[in-house]
């Protein structure tokens, strides 16, 4: 009987250690064959996530961020034991014991499934095998999949430490709301950085990871709060929590930035403008799109805040001054269904959903408003996140929309989304009433920047960003009109040409394939010989286009695209006058030359690029301070900087032709609209039919110009000038520029020799002459000016040719190199001045 019993369980033995080697061999030939073939685990050692690109201010404020995940890397030494503890109690409380895979929780997973036959499946999976899946596994829910996970974790687990498994699962785990990680869905949902977390904070997050749609904090509060309260009882029960701190946890709230208890980051964020913008467009096709919405980059931006805001707002009231005179009222083309009006919720609702542009600050913040009901007198309307008072009442009255052609009645509709701001005092900024504003049709751009370093300090592309994304500083081609002149006569200059040297101003006809060209003054009027500086401060097209002709129009391309105003230019003599197109943007980086002294400098809008662990990859400046790393300088000596730029033009050009510029503001196509504290110089440009309006201009030490026009070319009217329409826009920003830069008096060459010239004439006047037709022009060293020579570019001039002399039609006294006096009137004729001028 004992053989018999001991020969029974010796069989069973022998069968369970047959069953337990056949089990080996089977798990054993299960993972040789799909741990063939995995991938590798060492990309992990390497791990570089998607990370936020943001833009800083020079102050070092977060202005604008880009990403494709919104995800902040942390490293795990600084991620707080408090998040980690949060993790790891919801998701995985053995981590730090097991190998990879938790044997008794995938058990548990499986007992529970086949209790509740198939009612309660839950993952077992650990967080090391969550990291597996993530990185090198697809999401698909297989035993095929589950093997392999099992196995690359026990892999990793030999081969990578505990914390930086948990760094990589706290850094790519999706949260919700589009945050990757940790911290970012730290700032998502708290406006928090990980370290200011409360306890039950840190436990709501580690709810989502499971589902975080399905514990939306809003939506879904009360599951939420529940999944919160069981994380935070594992805490407690792991020993991460006391009972004091326990019980304090679960009874608070669920506050989130959703739920309106706290202030989105995004509302420290000012709205995205066209500057950040185009840092976007820029830098994505200098790294690549992937690199920068991927990359983590720190990126410096060059933008002076201040100053942006005063370039919207000078290019703005421009644009809205012209569009109000039209009289022409179109509103926002956007409507709610009347139907709603009677239901403020529901108004409410739709208007905050109606696309308009809200980034608009003008005199005061412009809010979206629907149209309640029109009246005679007055229209009630109710505005979006404004609430309405007794001393502040929803109605625009009669007197509003006398600008307007019509009536209330002819003009809105109830449920018509319209645009309104408070106006307000000037002085006291006490409330006057609620007025309607619109988006104008016409367009237009401004940019500023620094003339020594091409540090862009501000950028407009356009009336709103919200309205209309596409900047018109960097995207519009245009043509620049008469204020591409000075390229033409810094070519002259450069040829032996001073601005003294005449120059006929006449008709000309210029045989086209497309029939006769005449070209013709603004002022439809002819003005004989002229010298050169007259030329330009009164923007004379004939002088300009027989200047062109003698010195040659392939000189002047080659000048054009010198200074990178163009890249290929059309060889025809139309385009001295700027009919070719070209950017903002080239234009003000080409007139920076001029103010610096004809030094090349290249526009950047930003300083310094670092990549995610720190590294410049990118600097601007890239002039050498020979002394700054000296622990101290000698009161009042700066530190010495030595710049390599290249020289595109002569210095002594540079400042003749800054010189005549300067005239264009005093006296020129400018006189009325400049009247700044600083020397300035600069040039109107105006297209045929008042298509295109520009000023471009310069300080000593910052350059910005304006253009105007309808994005679709149209006539602007014959008031719609340089001078009258974008010189003001340029007069209003560089009032406040500077305030904050300064300004002074253009440097002069060293080699300049002076002589005094009648500007009328170009006459050579005497040493000491003074008066308001007498100008000390530079010339260079030995270059004596050459009259008796008048240059019409090889055109016939008609000998009835009906002029209007530039000489005073009164007698002018000047004073002479003697103390006395010598008369220049009306007597002089142009046959005087072509044969060695008055005196």
């Amino acid at each position: 009987m004992l053989r018999f019993i001991m020969s029974f369980f010796g069989g069973i033995f022998s069968m369970l250690c047959l069953g337990l080697a056949m089990l080996g061999l089977t798990l054993g030939a299960v993972f040789y064959m799909y741990g063939r073939d995995l991938p590798t685990y060492d990309t992990l050692a390497q791990y570089t996530p998607k990370t936020i690109s943001r833009i800083y201010s020079g102050e070092g404020q977060i202005i604008d961020e880009f990403a494709v995940e919104r995800r902040l890397f942390t490293p795990a030494e600084d991620i707080p034991d408090l998040v980690k503890q949060a993790f790891i109690s919801a998701e995985d409380k053995n981590f730090y014991t097991h190998g990879g895979f938790d044997a008794g929780g995938i058990a548990s997973a499986v007992y529970d499934a086949v209790r509740t036959r198939g009612e309660e499946v839950r993952g077992a999976s650990t967080i090391t095998q969550q990291v597996m899946k993530n990185f090198l596994l697809d999401g698909s829910r297989s035993v095929e999949r589950k093997i392999k996970e099992i196995i690359l974790a026990t892999r990793i687990e030999g081969a990578m430490p505990k914390e930086k498994i948990l760094e990589l699962y706290l850094n790519e785990i999706f949260l919700g709301k589009n945050s990757y990680g940790v911290t970012a869905a730290s700032l998502t949902y708290f406006n928090k950085a990980l370290p200011d977390l409360t306890v039950e904070e840190a436990a709501y997050l580690a709810v989502l990871p499971k589902a975080p749609s399905d514990y939306d904090p809003v939506r879904q509060y009360d599951r939420s709060v529940a999944r919160r309260n069981y994380v935070l009882r594992e805490m407690f029960q792991n020993g991460y929590l006391d009972e004091a701190a326990y019980d304090v946890a679960i009874a608070t709230p669920l506050r989130t930035v959703q739920s309106g208890d706290y202030d989105s980051f995004r509302s420290e964020l000012p709205p995205r403008d066209y500057f950040t913008d185009e840092i976007r467009r820029q830098l994505s096709q200098n790294f690549g799109e992937d690199e920068f919405f991927s990359g983590g980059l720190a990126i410096r931006a060059t933008v002076d805040a201040n100053l942006q805001v005063e370039a919207a707002h000078a290019l703005q009231r421009a644009l809205e001054t012209y569009d109000r005179g039209l009289g022409q009222w179109r509103g926002t083309g956007k409507a709610i269904d009347a139907g709603t009006l009677d239901n403020e919720a529901a108004w409410r609702a739709a208007l905050g959903a109606a696309e308009v542009p809200r980034d608009i600050t003008l005199e005061n913040p412009w809010h979206p408003a629907v149209v309640l009901e029109v009246g005679e007198s007055q229209m009630r309307v109710g505005i979006e996140n404004v609430q309405e008072t007794d001393a502040e009442p929803f109605v625009v009255p009669r007197d509003d929309i006398a600008w307007m052609a019509g009536s209330f009645a002819d003009n809105f509709a109830p449920g018509d989304v319209v645009l309104v701001r408070r106006m307000t005092d000037d002085d006291s900024g006490a409330f006057l009433r609620w007025t309607l504003r619109q988006v104008p049709q016409v367009q237009g751009a401004f940019m500023a920047m620094d003339v020594n370093t091409g540090r862009v300090l501000a950028m407009q592309g356009g009336f709103s960003y919200q309205a209309s994304v596409f900047n018109r500083a960097t995207q519009a081609m245009r043509q620049p009109g008469s204020s591409f002149k000075p390229f033409v006569f810094a070519a002259a200059l450069d040829s032996g040409y001073s601005p003294a040297t005449i120059v006929v101003d006449a008709p000309i006809e210029i045989e086209t394939p497309q029939g006769i060209w005449r070209p013709q003054n603004y002022s439809n009027k002819f003005y004989g010989p002229t010298p050169l500086r007259t030329g330009i401060e009164q923007s004379r097209n004939l002088m300009t286009v027989r200047l062109a002709q003698e010195v040659g129009i392939d000189t002047v391309a080659d000048y054009a695209e010198r200074f990178g105003v163009y890249d290929r230019m059309n060889r025809v003599l139309a385009t001295s006058l700027g009919s070719d197109e070209t950017t903002l943007f080239k234009m003000v980086a080409a007139y920076a030359m001029f103010a610096n002294g004809g030094e090349r400098v290249e526009p950047t809008l930003v300083d310094r690029v670092q990549d995610r662990y720190g590294n410049t990859v990118y600097r601007h400046d890239q002039r050498v301070c020979e002394d700054c790393s000296l622990p101290s300088l000698p009161s009042g000596e700066a530190p010495t900087i030595t710049s390599n730029r290249q020289r595109v033009m002569n210095e002594i050009t540079a400042y003749q032709l800054t010189s005549m510029m300067e005239g264009v503001v005093i006296r020129g196509t400018a006189e009325n609209a400049i009247n700044l504290p600083v020397p300035i110089a600069g040039k109107t440009g105006t297209t045929n039919d008042e298509k295109d309006a520009w000023f471009v201009g310069f300080s000593s030490n910052i350059v910005a110009g304006c253009y105007i026009g309808f994005d679709n070319p149209q006539p602007m009217g014959r008031s719609a000038s340089g001078g009258g329409i974008c010189a003001p826009v340029f007069n209003a920003f560089m009032s406040k520029a500077i305030e904050t830069y300064g300004g002074g008096a253009f440097k002069v060459p060293a080699d300049c020799q002076f002589i005094n010239i009648d500007r009328f004439t170009g006459a050579r006047l005497p040493d000491g002459a003074g008066g308001e037709n007498v100008i000390a022009e530079c010339f260079r060293p030995g270059e004596e000016p050459i009259f008796g020579i008048t240059f019409d570019g090889g055109f016939a001039m008609a000998a009835d040719l009906p002029l209007v002399d530039e000489v005073p039609r009164q007698a002018v006294q000047v004073q002479t190199s003697t103390g006395g006096t010598a008369t220049v009137g009306p007597k002089a004729s142009f046959g005087a001045l072509s044969s060695g001028g008055l005196y």
